[in-house]
């Protein structure tokens, strides 16, 4: 039994004076904040990028929740951390997430589950590849002017799951059954691309047609683009190193160490180490560049060695590039190393927004909610971006940003003529929402 009006139990006194609670509040909401993501999406307009891509097969004059409107009220939930599907059978009578769709509190419930559920399984491939072209459309439109260069960062993250689902593959190494998801992210933190696949080493065929998408869908937005490709070893093959060079993108890759590289450095290695126990410091890292190349390679490319010894011995690493300038050092800490950054905006799209949650039988579906995923992850970019450069929130990761600016408590009135909005008086971080809201409105749309 569920009535309203019972009082909760076991609530101890309060200076003396009894507690009563009552689930009579009326129009609240613990997600206030959403609002913001609503000002977000109405610049980006994300929802309406990925719904132009999906064919409706339904009667518009029996449509009650378009497509646009099922997929923002989706990615508002994923980034108010409401990533399971059936969390819509609470949240589509939430006033906050009814006014965050553009509807009345008093109006019409937003999106069911079985709705959602039909909506994930609604495009095809066709349309899910249509799709990535507009989250890159989307990518390049995030910019006020046109960069002379960008740099994308490409990597691969495991996804287990725990059914029947398409493409999914045993992989030794995690022990379980998964995907593994390439993703790509630039080197601010904006959300390119990702594709589902199976859980395995990507291979250099698999990789370049990849490759020959993103950048061809890039240079169709910006034709004179200097693009950079940072990854680890994982995508240092002939067919990828080939295809950069012959399409005139640059990059620099990781390299797996071989025999013939570490005959290059032995010589380093050893006086490096000697170097070490003569100055009596912690570690002691120096680097080297040279020409060589595999046996599979079309031709000897520059390779990068950086070789730190401490206490533990000789940890010798190698990079592959294209670049020409730019002493060796340089390269492989500034350059190279940067593309670390990229596990962190992996964690805020996987960990923080739950992008794992691909627990559907069709592979489509589960590509659909990667994209629904980076569709919520560019909410919060946005919101993130919109932050003042000096403060702390300009650097905060997606959670702390959902803690402290989304989870706002709220009381709805919805008047004649207005929508009163009652949020606590006692709200720490009231003045950076004041702020936000106001340079919102600046971000490019």
């Amino acid at each position: 039994m569920n009535d309203l009006m019972l009082p909760l139990s076991g609530l101890s006194s309060v200076g003396g004076k009894s507690v009563v609670a009552r689930f009579d509040g009326g129009m609240l909401s613990s997600n206030s904040g959403v609002l913001a993501l609503a000002e977000v999406e109405k610049r980006l307009r994300v929802a309406e990028r990925l719904a132009r891509c999906i064919d409706d097969p339904r009667r518009p004059d029996q449509v009650i929740h378009s497509v646009a409107d099922m997929i923002g009220f989706r990615m508002k939930m994923i980034a108010a951390g409401y990533e399971d599907g059936n969390d819509a059978n609470r949240l589509r009578c939430d006033p906050i997430f009814k006014m965050a769709q553009d509807a009345l509190p008093s109006g019409r419930d937003l999106a069911s589950q079985s709705t959602m559920c039909r909506l994930e399984n609604l495009p095809g491939v066709r349309e899910l590849v249509v799709m990535g072209r507009a989250m890159v459309d989307l990518y390049c439109s995030s910019f006020r002017q046109v960069p002379k260069r960008i740099v994308l960062d490409i990597d691969d993250t495991f996804d287990a799951v725990h059914g029947g689902q398409q493409l999914r593959l045993f992989n030794a190494h995690h022990d379980e059954y998964g995907f593994q998801p390439i993703v790509v992210f630039d080197g601010d933190g904006r959300f390119v691309g990702a594709v589902l696949r199976p859980a395995k080493r990507p291979s250099g065929a698999e990789i370049r047609p990849h490759l020959r998408r993103l950048v061809r869908a890039i240079r169709s937005n910006w034709p004179n683009i200097r693009i950079l490709i940072r990854a680890d070893s994982h995508y240092c093959s002939p067919q990828v190193i080939d295809w950069c060079r012959a399409n005139d993108v640059d990059f620099i890759l990781g390299v797996a160490p071989t025999t013939t590289l570490r005959k290059h450095v032995a010589d380093l290695e050893s006086s490096t180490m000697a170097r070490l126990e003569a100055s009596k410091t912690n570690k002691v890292r120096r680097f080297k560049e040279f020409f060589d190349g595999a046996a599979s390679w079309s031709r000897v490319e520059r390779i990068i060695a950086r070789v730190e010894v401490g206490a533990q011995g000789a940890d010798t690493r190698f990079i592959v590039t294209n670049l020409a300038s730019g002493k060796a050092k340089a390269l492989y800490e500034d350059v190279y190393c940067r593309r670390g950054a990229a596990e962190n905006h992996i964690k805020s799209w996987k960990t923080h927004l739950a992008a794992d949650r691909t627990s559907c039988t069709r592979a489509t579906a589960n590509q659909f909610r990667l994209f629904l995923h980076a569709g919520a992850y560019w909410l919060m970019w946005g919101l993130r971006a919109a932050m003042p450069k000096r403060s702390s929130f300009a650097v905060a990761q997606f959670d702390t940003l959902r803690l402290r600016l989304i989870k706002i408590a709220a009381r709805v009135v919805e008047m004649k003529t207005q929508i009163r909005l009652h949020l606590p008086t006692s709200c720490p971080d009231q003045r950076i929402l004041r702020i936000v809201l106001n340079r919102i409105a600046r971000l490019v749309t």
